[in-house]
C-alpha cells in the first residue's frame, strides 16, 4: 500500500502533544485527503461516519482516540490526565456497535491506565506511556496482517481466481490488511492470482477502496456489482472468496459487511470454498453465536440517495443493516495469525486461539 492509512502526527514541542493523522476513506479514490484529528469528537465522527472504517482500522484509530483525550490534560496531574482518557474511551465505545476490536483496543487502553496511572509522575508521563500502547497497538495489527497473508496465500490454487467483498485491506487495517493481505502474499510469492471485487453497495467500498488498493499493489482486479457473484460462481470464473470480518462468535459465526452471507451461501452451492481472514481481536468469544452479535443500522439517505441525489421515491421506507451474519457452516476455514481454523467449530476456534 502506497498510502499510510493512519499515522500519529507530533507536535510543535515533540511527539505531545500530537494528532491522530489520517486518510480520509469517504474521498477515495478520486481525492487523496487526509484528517488530522486533534479531538476526541473529530475522532468519533471519523470512526462514526466512516472516515476510517475496517474493523482492525477502527480499534487502532480508537486507540490513538484515547491519547487524544488524554493530551487534553498533558500539563494537569495523573488523575486528570486518566480520568480525561477513561472519558474518551467511554465516548469512542459509542460511535460504532459491531466491530469488536473497537471495544478490544479500548479495553486495552483502560488497562494500560489502570497499570500506569500509580507509577506515572504527571499527566505527560502517563499521555506517553498511552501513545506507547498505542503504537504497539498499530505496530502489532500490522505484523498480524502479514501472517494472517501468509496462511491464507498458502490455502490457494496456482493460479487463484479469488472474490472478495467490501474492503478488508491495508486501508481497514493498520496496514497490508486481512482478506486482501492473502492476495498481496500471493503475489510476494510469486503466484499468478487476480481478484473479482464486488462493488458492496451502498456504500462502494469494494469499488471505491479495494479495486483502488489491488491497483496500487499491483494484483490484477474486476470489479463487478454485488449481484454478478453467483453468475461468475456458475459460469466457473472463480476458485475461492475471501472476505473480512467485524465480529466473529466462539462457534465461528462471522459478521462482515452485508452482502457477505449470500456469496457464502452461493460459494457453498458451487462447491468453492468460503473463507473469512480476521485477527484473533475480531473474535469475541463472550458471544455463543452470531445471533448475539450487535447488527448496526445505518441511515436512510445511504440507499435512498446516491451523491445527494435522490434515487428513491419520497418517504418510502428503507431497511438498512450494515452487516449480515455468516453461519460457521458456511465457512471453509477462518485465516488468523496463528493459522487457519478448520473446520469451523467452537473447539477448533478455542483451540486455534489458545484460549482452550
Amino acid at each position: 500500500m502506497a498510502i499510510e492509512t493512519m499515522t500519529w502526527r507530533p507536535g510543535d514541542a515533540g511527539e505531545l502533544p500530537g494528532a491522530l493523522d489520517i486518510i480520509d476513506q469517504r474521498l477515495l479514490p478520486a481525492v487523496a485527503e487526509r484528517l488530522v484529528l486533534t479531538t476526541v469528537q473529530g475522532t468519533w465522527d471519523a470512526i462514526k461516519t466512516l472516515a476510517v472504517r475496517g474493523a482492525p482500522a477502527i480499534g487502532c484509530a480508537s486507540a490513538y482516540g484515547v491519547v487524544v483525550g488524554a493530551q487534553t490534560a498533558f500539563g494537569a496531574s495523573t488523575a486528570e490526565a486518566a480520568a480525561a482518557a477513561r472519558a474518551a474511551a467511554d465516548h469512542l465505545a459509542t460511535s460504532r456497535p459491531t466491530a469488536v476490536n473497537l471495544f478490544w483496543a479500548l479495553d486495552r487502553m483502560k488497562d494500560t491506565i489502570a497499570r500506569a496511572v500509580e507509577s506515572c509522575e504527571d499527566g505527560a508521563a502517563l499521555c506517553a506511556v498511552l501513545l506507547d500502547e498505542a503504537k504497539a497497538i498499530h505496530q502489532a495489527d500490522v505484523e498480524t496482517c502479514r501472517q494472517i497473508g501468509k496462511h491464507g496465500a498458502a490455502l490457494l490454487p496456482n493460479p487463484a481466481r479469488v472474490l472478495t467483498h467490501c474492503n478488508a485491506g491495508g486501508l481497514a487495517t493498520a496496514g497490508y490488511g486481512t482478506a486482501l493481505g492473502c492476495f498481496y502474499a500471493a503475489k510476494e510469492a510469486g503466484m499468478d492470482i487476480s481478484v473479482m471485487a464486488c462493488e458492496t453497495r451502498p456504500l462502494l467500498q469494494g469499488a471505491r477502496l479495494t479495486t483502488y488498493e489491488l491497483q496500487q499493489g499491483g494484483v490484477p482486479v474486476t470489479l463487478m456489482s454485488d449481484g454478478m457473484a453467483a453468475f461468475a460462481m456458475q459460469n466457473g470464473k472463480l476458485d475461492a472468496v475471501i472476505v473480512g470480518a467485524d465480529r466473529i462468535a466462539r462457534n465461528g459465526d462471522a459478521a462482515n459487511k452485508i452482502g457477505t452471507y449470500s456469496h457464502a451461501v452461493n460459494a457453498k452451492h458451487h462447491g468453492i470454498p468460503f473463507y473469512v481472514a480476521a485477527p484473533k481481536s475480531t473474535f469475541d468469544l463472550s458471544l455463543a453465536s452470531g445471533q448475539e452479535i450487535p447488527i448496526e443500522e445505518r441511515a436512510r439517505e445511504e440507499l435512498s440517495e446516491f451523491n445527494g441525489r435522490q434515487i428513491a421515491p419520497e418517504g418510502v421506507p428503507t431497511w438498512n443493516p450494515a452487516f449480515d451474519v455468516t453461519p460457521a457452516a458456511l465457512i471453509a476455514g477462518i485465516i488468523t495469525e496463528f493459522g487457519v481454523i478448520q473446520p469451523v467449530t467452537e473447539a477448533n476456534v478455542l483451540a486455534v486461539l489458545g484460549e482452550a
